[in-house]
């Protein structure tokens, strides 16, 4: 694998989607669907699907491609792969809240590698570099052609005054129950694989998520928050979460800087 061309390709896609996502997102009114898992789906998640997975195929065509909207691509056992979450944040797009992302990562023998999240309402494009280093571009963004990056780094956490990012959609009571075991200096909500990219950028120390993700929801944001010192483990038994899980869901899990005293579950 051409790890500077996966790159390039997936942070292309990446803000090509995003134009497509945002056209919708600025129209008047737009329409919403379910999935039979009871999941809301519009024509930004398919648009943006179909053409991050078109993109894809073209470029590496020997690569195995899950995504979130084609529900083929789902029955397969695959270690290595691309996967994609064309429009991670659907409710928060329906309400305009602006915390959606387009997520495009290569997993690598059951290990998210490379990633690109990008929040195009909140104008934030974070990804990891060829060598695997995360950075922040600033924009705005020419898709040919990479601006200024910065590389982003996990905090320094104190355990006596951390700073929590949960969910902005699914914050319940088993997440704050978890929440409470720890000492807070600040907590704050976020939608989509956002969560993620502020562990890795050092803005929260800690997110867990005590409910269903998928692995298209996450793979994009690990692979970031790998790249800037951070990590993501299993819930239940602080074990490194893997990839190419049967049916690709993931459990309940948590991201955070290396220095916090994880507590258990």
């Amino acid at each position: 694998m051409d790890l500077h061309n996966l790159i390039t390709v997936m942070r292309r896609l990446a803000l090509e989607a995003g134009d497509i996502i945002m056209d919708i997102y600025n129209a008047p009114d737009f329409e919403v669907r379910t999935k039979g898992d009871d999941s809301p789906v519009t024509a930004a998640d398919e648009a943006a699907d179909a053409h991050i997975s078109a993109g894809l195929r073209a470029a590496f065509p020997d690569i195995a491609l899950v995504t979130e909207e084609q529900a083929a691509s789902h029955d397969q056992s695959a270690s290595t792969f691309l996967i994609v979450d064309p429009l991670d944040g659907t409710k928060e797009f329906i309400n305009r809240r602006g915390d959606f992302t387009v997520n495009i990562a290569y997993v690598l023998d059951g290990s998210p590698v490379r990633g690109v999240v990008y929040a195009p309402a909140r104008g934030r494009l974070f990804y990891t570099d060829a060598g695997g280093n995360a950075v922040e571009e600033a924009g705005p963004f020419d898709k040919a052609t990479p601006g200024e990056t910065h590389p982003i780094r996990v905090s320094a956490p104190d355990n006596d005054a951390l700073m929590i990012v949960a969910s902005k959609s699914h914050r319940d009571q088993a997440t704050e129950d978890y929440i409470a075991k720890y000492a807070i200096k600040d907590s704050k909500s976020a939608g989509s694989s956002l969560k993620l990219c502020l562990v890795a950028t050092g803005e929260a120390d800690l997110y867990p998520r005590v409910g269903r993700t998928m692995e298209w929801d996450t793979a994009a944001g690990h692979a970031v928050l790998v790249g800037a010192g951070g990590d993501v483990v299993r819930f239940d038994d602080h074990q490194p979460l893997r990839y190419g899980k049967d049916g690709f869901a993931n459990p309940f899990f948590i991201a955070y800087a290396p220095g916090v005293d994880l507590k258990p579950a």
